[in-house]
């Protein structure tokens, strides 16, 4: 696959620029993100990624506002030159267990500490810092649009999960799950309506909904 060059774009300039702040600052850094959290199956994805500083990926950007191919291109560079990443699947069973706050949080918690180098510092996306991690962290609210460690693990873990539901659509391609993604579409509900759910359902998202009863 053709290599991007070594240098940032406008688009993300700034980007690296707040994560070269924070690193001059606090030492290896570590960005932290997650995909998956608002649909009604599969799992929810987080991802800890640490950049090579000396080798900037271009056009690196929040998931949410790059194209499927870009994001797939990206995600092959990322994988193929940062220093480390962990990617970590949550399954519905453990969201509808501990709710999907606390099993997204495990979830990242799990991802810095899979990480083959050992971060100073993490910069987690969102308003909150999961527990038990035992560096330093930093909650940034849009953080995948402010900080390119950040946006690199939102890429990470929307095409990991985005992957993972095209496999599941081959299993049950009833369910439509490569057009929707799990997410609650009137499409989707209509066809769980039609159904019924599979174990990869968030039983505790579907409740709330009335198409689960304890």
């Amino acid at each position: 696959m053709p290599r991007t060059t070594g240098t940032t774009t406008s688009s993300n300039e700034a980007l690296y620029a707040f994560d070269a702040a924070k690193r001059a600052e606090h030492g290896v850094l570590c960005g932290v993100d997650e995909a998956g959290r608002g649909p009604l199956c599969g799992p929810v994805c987080c991802a800890a990624v640490i950049l090579n500083p000396d080798d900037p990926i271009a056009g690196v950007n929040d998931s949410k506002k790059l194209t499927e191919k870009r994001r797939e291109a990206l995600f092959e560079e990322i994988t193929n030159r940062a220093l480390a990443y962990k990617i970590v699947f949550i399954s519905p069973q453990e969201i509808d267990e501990r709710n999907i706050l606390w099993a997204t949080m495990d979830g990242m918690a799990q991802a810095v500490a899979g990480l083959e180098i050992t971060p100073d510092y993490a910069l987690i996306d969102g308003n909150r810092c999961p527990p038990g991690l035992i560096q330093p962290a930093e909650a940034v609210v849009k953080g995948d649009a402010n900080s390119a460690s950040i946006a690199a693990a939102s890429i990470l873990a929307k095409v990991s999960r985005d992957r993972y539901m095209l496999e599941l659509d081959k299993q049950y391609p009833q369910y439509q799950l490569a057009k929707h993604k799990g997410y609650p579409t009137k499409l989707h509900y209509e066809l769980i309506a039609q159904y019924g759910i599979q174990p990869f359902y968030r039983r505790s998202f579907l409740k709330k909904q009335g198409y689960w009863h304890d």
